[in-house]
C-alpha cells in the first residue's frame, strides 16, 4: 500500500447519489428485438464492413475490420441475422449519422469458436494484435484503443501501470460495482497488461466512498503484487491524468502521453475486457451500463452493444416527471436528442433527469471574476479569461492561456455564480480551432503542391533548354570539322542532317519527275461522259491553274 499520495490542485465535490444504483447485484439486460451496432466506437479509422444485409452471423463474429493500426475490430453481439447495412444516428453530442450494422437475433447465442490464451506463452506484440482484432478499447469513456497504450513510449519502457477504479462523477456506478463482483478478472486483467507492457510495478487507485470495491480488490490484489491505493473522494480525481499525478506525483502536459513518461492508464473496464479476451477468446461485445437518476429501479445491468436505450429505459422504469435523458454522467454527459439510439462501448451510464433532481439553470448573467472557476480548475487553468478569449473568438490568446489543457470536467461550470456554460464556450472554441487548422492544413498541402509543380515544370523546361543548346552545339561542331554530328540524348529531337553530296541530289530530282509523270498520267474517271459545256468548263480551270503555276515558278522583280 502506498506511504503517501500527491494532490492534484482545484476540484469540487458535488453529491455523488452512488447509494441509489448499487443496492442490487449487476443484472443482465434482456436481448432486444433488433441491435443496432455503430461500426466506428473508437478514436481513429471507421471500421471496414465485413457482412452485408441477409447474411448470418455467430456472436461475437467479427463484423468490421480494423482499418489501419490506429483502429478496432467491431464484432455482432449475438447470433442472428443482418437486416441492413446503413447509416444511424450515434449517441453523440454532434448527433451526426455513421455506418451501422442492423442485427436481428435469433434468440440462440450461438457463439463463434473460442480459442482461450495462455498470455505467459505469447509475445508482447501479438496480444497487442489480439487486443485490436477483439475490439478492447478504454472503457473509462474515451474508448481510446488499447492496443496503442500498450505500446512503449519514448521512455522505453512503461515502469508504472495505474488501473483507474476511481470512478469520480457522481450517479456512475459500473466500475464500483464490477470491482465488487469480479475483482477477479480484474486483477487477471492488469496483470495481462502489465505482462505486455513489462511494467514494473501496478497500482490500482479506488476512492474512498467505494468500501466494499476496496475490500473486494484487496483480497485478490496482494497475492498478484499489485498495490491498491485508496483517494480522497474528489471530482475529478478519476480523470486520467489528476490520478497519475495524485499516485505518481507525475504531470502529463496537452499533447503528450503517460508513456513518455514512463506511466499508463487503464481503466478497470478495460482491464477486465482485455482478460476476457485473451484468457476466454471472448470479444468485446458488451459492457456494464448504470441505469439511475429519476427511475423506479434504479441498477447496473450488462449490456450488449447496439442495444437501444429505449429499452434499457424499460428496464428502469423513469418516472413521469422526466423531462431528459443523459448519456453519462451530470458532469460530462449530454441530453441525448432521442432515445431509440444504441448504446456504444462508451455509453457508462444512462442518468434520467427531472426538474426536481436537475434544476436547469437559471438565466446567463454577465461574468463577475469571482475566481471561483479558477480555484477549482484541476488543470490549473485560468477559465475567466478562456472564456472571453473564447466568446471573443479571439483564438490565438485562447491557444496561448492553453485552453487545449482543459480536459472538460465541468468543475468550472459547476462552480460559476453567473450561471456560464462555461466548458460549452471552450468546446466551441476547440472545435473552431481545430476546424482552422485543418482548414490550413489543406491550403498548405494544395500550396505545396502547386510550388512542386511549378518547380517542376521549370526544370523540365530548363533541361530541356540545355538539351537542345547542347545538340545545336554538337550539330554547328560537326559542320563546321567535316564530320557527322553526335546523336542526341535519347528522347530528344533528331539532329539537322548534313549536307547532300551531288548524286543524292540527282537520285532525289529523278524520284520527284517520276512522281509528277505518274500524276500527269492519271486520268480521273469521274469526268467521262460530260456535256461539252462542262468539258469547256473544265479545260478553262486548269488553264487558270497552269497559268499560276508559272507565276509562281517566275523570280519576282527586283525593286528599283
Amino acid at each position: 500500500m502506498l506511504a503517501s499520495l500527491f494532490k492534484f490542485k482545484g476540484g469540487v465535490k458535488p453529491a455523488s447519489h452512488k447509494d441509489e444504483s448499487t443496492r442490487t447485484p449487476i443484472a443482465r439486460a434482456p436481448l432486444p428485438p433488433r441491435l443496432v451496432v455503430p461500426l466506428r466506437q473508437s478514436a481513429g479509422g471507421t471500421p471496414r464492413p465485413l457482412v452485408k444485409a441477409g447474411q448470418r452471423v455467430l456472436k461475437g463474429e467479427r463484423i468490421g475490420a480494423p482499418e489501419g493500426n490506429f483502429s478496432s475490430a467491431i464484432h455482432a453481439p449475438t447470433s442472428g441475422s443482418v437486416l441492413a447495412l446503413e447509416s444511424r444516428t450515434l449517441p453523440h453530442p454532434s448527433a451526426l449519422p455513421a455506418l451501422c450494422v442492423v442485427i436481428e437475433p435469433d434468440g440462440e447465442e450461438r457463439w463463434i469458436e473460442r480459442a482461450p490464451l495462455d498470455y505467459a506463452a505469447q509475445a508482447p506484440e501479438a496480444l497487442r494484435d489480439l487486443l485490436r482484432d477483439a475490439g478492447v478499447v478504454g472503457l473509462g469513456g474515451a474508448t481510446f484503443p488499447s492496443h496503442i497504450k500498450l505500446k512503449p513510449g519514448a521512455a522505453g519502457r512503461i515502469e508504472t501501470l495505474i488501473v483507474n477504479g476511481a470512478e469520480c462523477e457522481p450517479w456512475i456506478t459500473c466500475d464500483d460495482l464490477l470491482m465488487r463482483e469480479r475483482a477477479d478478472g480484474i486483477v487477471r486483467g492488469a496483470a495481462l497488461l502489465r505482462h505486455i507492457v513489462d511494467a514494473r510495478r501496478v497500482l490500482v487507485g479506488i476512492e474512498d466512498n467505494k468500501p466494499q470495491a476496496i475490500a473486494a480488490m484487496r483480497a485478490v490484489a496482494q497475492s498478484a503484487g499489485i498495490e491498491v491505493a485508496v483517494l480522497p473522494t474528489r471530482y475529478p480525481a478519476g480523470g486520467e491524468k489528476q490520478l497519475i499525478r495524485a499516485l505518481t506525483g507525475i504531470e502529463i502536459p496537452y499533447g503528450r502521453l503517460g508513456t513518455e513518461f514512463g506511466v499508463q492508464c487503464f481503466n478497470v473496464g478495460t482491464a477486465y475486457a482485455a482478460q476476457r479476451a485473451i484468457e476466454h477468446g471472448e470479444p468485446l461485445i458488451s459492457r456494464i451500463v448504470t441505469l439511475t437518476g429519476n427511475v423506479a429501479r434504479p441498477g447496473n445491468h450488462e449490456v450488449l452493444i447496439g442495444t437501444p436505450i429505449d429499452d434499457l429505459l424499460a428496464l428502469a422504469a423513469p418516472k413521469a416527471d422526466t423531462d431528459r435523458i443523459i448519456l453519462g454522467g451530470p458532469m460530462m454527459g449530454f441530453v441525448l436528442p432521442r432515445t431509440d439510439l444504441p448504446v456504444t462501448k462508451a455509453a457508462n451510464c444512462i442518468l434520467a433527469a427531472s426538474p426536481a433532481l436537475f434544476p436547469h439553470p437559471g438565466p446567463e448573467l454577465p461574468c463577475i471574476r469571482c475566481g471561483a472557476c479558477t480555484r477549482a480548475c484541476p488543470a490549473e487553468l485560468q477559465p475567466h479569461e478562456l472564456y472571453w478569449f473564447a466568446r471573443a473568438k479571439n483564438f490565438g490568446k485562447a491557444q496561448e492561456y492553453h485552453i487545449f489543457d482543459c480536459i472538460e470536467c465541468g468543475c468550472c461550470a459547476y462552480v460559476c455564480p453567473s450561471n456560464i456554460r462555461l466548458v460549452d464556450y471552450y468546446r466551441f472554441a476547440k472545435t473552431s480551432m481545430r476546424a482552422l487548422e485543418r482548414e490550413k492544413a489543406a491550403s498548405d498541402a494544395a500550396r505545396q503542391r502547386f510550388e512542386f509543380r511549378t518547380l517542376r515544370s521549370e526544370r523540365e523546361q530548363k533541361e530541356k533548354a540545355e538539351r537542345l543548346a547542347a545538340k545545336t552545339a554538337a550539330a554547328r561542331q560537326a559542320l563546321a570539322t567535316g564530320g557527322q554530328p553526335t546523336a542526341p540524348p535519347p528522347g530528344d529531337a533528331a539532329p539537322a542532317l548534313p549536307p547532300l553530296d551531288e548524286s543524292k541530289k540527282a537520285l532525289i530530282a529523278a524520284a520527284i519527275a517520276r512522281a509528277q509523270a505518274q500524276k500527269a498520267a492519271v486520268q480521273p474517271k469521274n469526268i467521262d461522259n460530260l456535256a461539252p459545256e462542262k468539258q469547256a468548263e473544265i479545260r478553262e480551270i486548269e488553264a487558270r491553274r497552269a497559268q499560276v503555276r508559272e507565276m509562281a515558278k517566275t523570280p519576282p522583280e527586283e525593286p528599283v
